[in-house]
């Protein structure tokens, strides 16, 4: 079944449940929803169909009445939300069918039971609903909403609490009056402080709505100012950046970079983050996000670039990173046509951004614009220095292939979509060139060597083939509207804006652009873009116009008509959207015929005139009057008005099929606003006998009142109290700051001597080491000079005995001279020989003599050796012990064991 079919039998199956509310109309109805869930309706909504808004205005008025069953209208939400898949649905849903204030007067009927699955999925739905759109204070039951969040993120519902604290992050972005009922209200300052304690939540989704409703209800006052100050500030940004990196989802990423972008908003805190010294490794994180193929986080990282590079101090700094790679390997890269990263490397942030240019992720063409947006801004920042680096250039070189090749592919055969999707990508990517021709001549003749004069021609061709559907007289193409042909003007105004700046360039590119200029087609963007209320678009179009002005073959006068004819369309248009708001009836029918009679009968005019010219032409083919290509001129003019004035009645026909839809829209909106009035009034009884019964309590809780502010100045003095202890606390901690300062000093200076000490021990260790060695060296000398001296005292004292011997052996000799002498007289001749032998003694005498004087000499020259020996055995001994007691400190340094009044001046 196609979904025209199931959106008629919703229909039908929506007003006999409005007319029988029974359980088989109820039936019939939740799986006529349940079937038209299940097909695809991507852009339903958009498509401004007469049926699908009927559908949409029935379901709504059912969740709305709170005789709806709870379970046909959860089933009822899911389609609603499922319906919302895009921003201008969503934007459909709630400014033309009030869906927000309608799922605001659920969440009040069922605020008693905040269990309830269907209040959660309304939180969530309100969520997905309100997400970047501004709600108004006079919003039906917002009031009341905004007391249901505020009491439900107080209490200790964690399965309420995420949904709650989205939802309020949403309604206070950017809209004061919403932050200005919060804080009027008495619970505010209780509400902050449970906010406050969220900051340390384990969840980081909870932690960023958190800090996103901070920042919106306290960043220009003293909470904010306390939160978000100097000292804060880096880790709120630290957070920020890890959450946005490893976040636990796309929502997650979608309200942190939300919330960083509000931030970048107060100056305060953007200078703060250009001297944030850890900006440029958190960014690098970031740009490898743009490494996955998801388009939404991508097109949030795009969003985050681009905020900063709102920031003039920051974009220096965003440039530097993202140009940051070497020509090399960017070449490398161009060489590869930027197919992605291979082997599992990482590519760089520039290749990265180059990558989602050419996309052929599906819903990449966001991310695609929004890279071409960011890569103007950094771009000009680069090639606005005074020198500009070779990586910048080498990007350029592999940047410039992959922006023509976005220009290709045009097809209108495709659809209004992708023509509106291509003319996008041809204006950004012309705006993205000029850059490049005010830079150095390198970047010049880069451009001026990739540019050609053949495909600036074709794109211009082709962009002037879709404005005229193929034919130089006809209006815009029936399926389109006026914002395409805005689309299309601008893109073809951008490429001959570029083809005049490179005329002087580029072969043959002044021959064509002025040809170009010369084009009748040429009126209809040129007049659009002077009648525009952009400034930009207005500006272009006049450098145009003054370039083609002084051409013979401009046609002025048709252009004149043009201009005039869409301000007369632009006042009628204006007239109308005054007269909508007032339409009550739907008009009737014979007004699109008489449209459309006039229509075909300007039609046959303009069909009679060509014969009559043709005619003509073949009349005086042979007579050649001179005033015949004067007289072609003139009619071509008419001609041309003729179709803009048809193109206008064709806009008029569809304005009246716009009106007749709106109207029929603003009937369904009407009653279903005449019901919510009647249920108020009948609300408003039941208040305002509830307030004469409460007009009594609060005379009560006046006087409850008068002795809650008594008690509120008795804690305001104790809080005075308390703060002026805080600021003593204070100073006390600066005291014991000071004091740990101080400590961690002479740690340090302890440590550093310690280190010292260990040195000196292990040098002191190495020398005892030695000396221990040169001590036993000593030992064993000292034995081998005493076993030496023991040898030379037992040769000693074996010369004395051998000395007494002689001596004894002398005397003896000198008893037998004696008695020899007696015996001399008688033996004379035994004289003689006693002499002789005498003299022999005498002669070994002196010997043994000369041997004992030898013997005693040696003796004393070996006790002054023992001596000295002795003398320096004793000296090694002090030594010794010097260095034993010296290691004996040391090691008593070393084990912690030494006392404080130890001297180390060693």
């Amino acid at each position: 079944m196609d979904l025209t079919t199931c959106l008629k039998s919703l229909l039908l199956a929506i007003q006999q449940y409005r007319d029988s509310r029974t359980v088989q109309n109820a039936a019939q109805l939740q799986k006529q929803v349940e079937e038209v869930s299940g097909l695809n309706c991507d852009q339903l909504l958009s498509s401004g169909q007469v049926l699908p808004s009927e559908c949409v205005s029935g379901l709504v008025e059912l969740v709305g009445n709170p005789n709806t069953s709870p379970t046909l209208t959860s089933s009822i939400i899911s389609l609603l939300a499922k319906l919302a898949c895009d921003d201008d649905s969503r934007e459909i849903l709630h400014s033309s069918y009030n869906l927000t204030s309608t799922l605001a007067s659920v969440i009040h009927c069922h605020s008693a039971t905040p269990r309830d699955p269907l209040l959660l999925q309304c939180l969530q739905v309100l969520q997905k609903l309100t997400y970047n759109t501004r709600i108004f204070q006079s919003t039906n039951y917002i009031h009341e909403l905004i007391a249901f969040l505020m009491t439900n993120i107080q209490s200790h519902n964690d399965d309420i609490i995420m949904p709650c604290l989205g939802l309020m992050a949403n309604l206070c972005r950017d809209n004061h009056s919403v932050q200005s009922h919060i804080k009027s209200l008495d619970s505010v300052k209780p509400f902050y402080r449970t906010l406050i304690n969220f900051l340390a939540h384990n969840s980081l989704t909870v932690v960023v709505f958190t800090l996103s409703i901070l920042s919106s209800l306290t960043l220009n006052e003293k909470v904010g100012e306390k939160l978000f100050d100097a000292k804060n500030i880096h880790q709120t940004f630290q957070l920020v950046f890890n959450i946005i990196v490893n976040g636990d989802g796309t929502l997650t990423r979608k309200y942190s970079v939300d919330l960083l972008v509000e931030l970048l908003k107060n100056p305060k805190i953007a200078d703060l983050l250009t001297r944030y010294q850890h900006f440029s490794a958190c960014v690098s994180q970031v740009l490898g996000l743009l490494q996955s193929k998801d388009p939404d986080s991508a097109a949030k990282v795009l969003e985050l670039l681009l905020a900063m590079c709102s920031v003039s101090g920051l974009r220096s700094l965003l440039c530097e990173v993202v140009f940051k790679p070497a020509g090399a390997k960017l070449r490398a890269a161009g060489r590869r046509q930027v197919c992605g990263p291979d082997g599992g490397r990482r590519p760089e942030a520039g290749l990265a951004l180059v990558q989602w240019l050419s996309s052929p992720v599906e819903g990449a063409e966001t991310c695609s614009l929004q890279a071409l947006h960011l890569l103007n801004e950094l771009l000009e920042e680069a090639l606005g220095a005074e020198s500009v680096p070779d990586s910048v250039v080498s990007f350029v070189e592999m940047l410039l292939p992959v922006l023509l090749g976005l220009l290709k592919g045009l097809d209108p055969a495709k659809g209004d979509a992708q023509l509106r999707k291509h003319c996008h990508r041809i204006t950004h990517v012309t705006t993205l060139t000029p850059p490049l021709l005010c830079a150095e001549d390198s970047t010049r003749s880069l451009v001026s060597r990739q540019v050609s004069a053949q495909l600036c021609l074709s794109q211009v061709q082709s962009l002037l083939s879709c404005c005229h559907n193929n034919s130089p007289l006809t209006c815009l193409p029936p399926g389109s509207d006026n914002n395409l042909s805005q689309v299309c003007a601008e893109a073809l105004l951008k490429t001959l804006e570029l083809m005049s700046k490179l005329r002087q360039q580029v072969k043959d590119m002044e021959t064509s652009f002025y040809r170009m200029l010369q084009d009748q087609r040429i009126v209809t963007p040129l007049s659009l873009a002077l009648t525009s209320h952009h400034r930009e678009r207005v500006q272009t179009g006049l450098s145009l116009l003054f370039e083609a002005t002084p051409l013979p073959d401009f046609p002025s006068l048709v252009l004149g008509e043009s201009i005039a004819a869409n301000n007369a369309y632009r006042q009628r248009e204006a007239e109308l959207s005054v007269k909508r708001v007032a339409v009550q009836e739907v008009p009737p029918p014979r007004t699109n015929a008489s449209v459309l009679d006039s229509s075909s009968g300007c039609s046959r005019s303009v069909s009679n005139l060509v014969e009559k010219i043709q005619n003509g032409l073949e009349l005086q083919e042979q007579v050649k009057d001179s005033h015949v290509s004067e007289i072609i001129d003139v009619y071509e003019q008419k001609l041309s008005a003729f179709a803009s004035k048809e193109s206008r009645l064709q806009d008029l026909l569809e304005a009246k099929a716009l009106a007749l839809s709106q109207a029929d829209r603003l009937i369904a909106q009407y009653r279903f606003q005449r019901a919510q009035a009647e249920a108020e009034a009948r609300k408003l009884g039941c208040l305002l006998k509830d307030a004469e019964r409460r007009r009594e309590d609060l005379q009560g809780e006046l006087s409850n009142q008068v002795l809650e502010v008594e008690r509120s100045k008795a804690d305001m003095e104790e809080l005075l109290q308390h703060n002026a202890r805080l600021q003593q606390d204070s100073e006390e901690h600066q005291a014991l700051k000071g004091a740990y300062n101080t400590l961690l000093n002479r740690f340090n200076e302890s440590e550093r001597l310690l280190k010292e000490l260990q040195a000196a021990h292990i040098s002191l260790t190495k020398q005892n080491d030695t000396l221990r060695k040169s001590h036993e060296a000593l030992q064993l000398q000292h034995e081998k000079m005493a076993s030496v001296l023991e040898e030379r005292g037992e040769e000693i004292r074996s010369l004395q005995s051998d000395l007494q011997q002689r001596n004894s052996d002398i005397a003896g000799l000198r008893g037998q001279l004696r008695a020899e002498e007696e015996r001399l007289k008688e033996r004379d001749q035994e004289k003689r020989d006693l002499e002789e032998t005498v003299d022999v003694l005498r002669k070994e005498l002196n010997k043994t003599e000369q041997a004992r004087k030898d013997a005693s000499i040696k003796a004393s020259s070996l006790e002054l050796q023992k001596s000295q020996l002795e003398t320096k055995l004793k000296q090694k001994e002090d030594e010794l012990n010097k260095h034993s007691a010296m290691i004996a400190m040391i090691h008593s340094l070393s084990s912690g064991k030494m006392k404080s009044d130890v001297n180390l001046s060693l």
